[in-house]
């Protein structure tokens, strides 16, 4: 029969053990390293710094260029320009307080209806993709004909964002935010419930 003070004394012994002894380090890169696919997402999602892998805190987080594989606006069907079709989306994000919060707007060109997601922590391409993705896989198959965004780098996975959903994203030219009319009006509108300065992580 093994009493509480042996296990004690066990507990003790191993404390002792050099060999048994496990890094805060070690635990995060087994954590990091098992998580795959929407696992990893969701992983990612759920910590608060939103990395799933170690990341050197020395070296620079931005990147330059311009996002690859993007398709420019001129190349959307030309059914999307007299909104008699549905199906065809703009979106943006509305940034907060100290651009440490933002909500994913998306907006229909011919319904006008509104669909808000949720993007917590951070606006990093591969979390964006994912959630807009979830999000959007909801809508039946006649209402996902395309989305429009512009050139921010929150949609650099834009191809995994169209694996998921099924849909296609064009994106305008640069600072012609009037290609997506639609949804800068609609963010202007969301701005009376969302002032500028107000910190978005708070709203569900």
């Amino acid at each position: 029969m093994v009493t509480e003070a042996d296990q004690q004394e066990t507990a003790h012994g191993l404390s002792d053990d050099e060999s048994m002894r496990v890094s805060h380090e070690t635990i995060y890169e087994c954590l990091y390293l098992q998580a795959r696919g929407e696992l990893r997402t969701e992983l990612k999602i759920a910590l608060r710094e939103g990395r799933t892998r170690r990341v050197n805190l020395s070296r620079s987080t931005s990147t330059r260029g311009g996002i690859v594989g993007m398709v420019n606006i001129s190349e959307r069907p030309k059914e999307v320009e007299d909104r008699a079709v549905p199906g065809f989306w703009e979106g943006d994000l509305i940034i907060g307080k100290g651009n440490k919060s933002q909500i994913a707007t998306l907006v229909e060109r011919t319904t006008r209806f509104v669909m808000l997601v949720r993007i917590p922590y951070d606006r990093n391409a591969e979390k964006v993709a994912y959630l807009l993705g979830k999000k959007m896989e909801t809508l039946p198959e006649f209402m996902r004909n395309s989305v429009t965004w512009d050139q921010g780098k929150e949609m650099a996975r834009h191809a995994d964002f169209t694996v998921r959903a099924g849909i296609p994203v064009y994106f305008c030219d640069p600072h012609s935010p009037w290609q997506r009319g639609s949804n800068e009006n609609t963010n202007g509108l969301l701005r009376q419930y969302f002032p500028k300065g107000t910190d978005l992580s708070l709203h569900t």
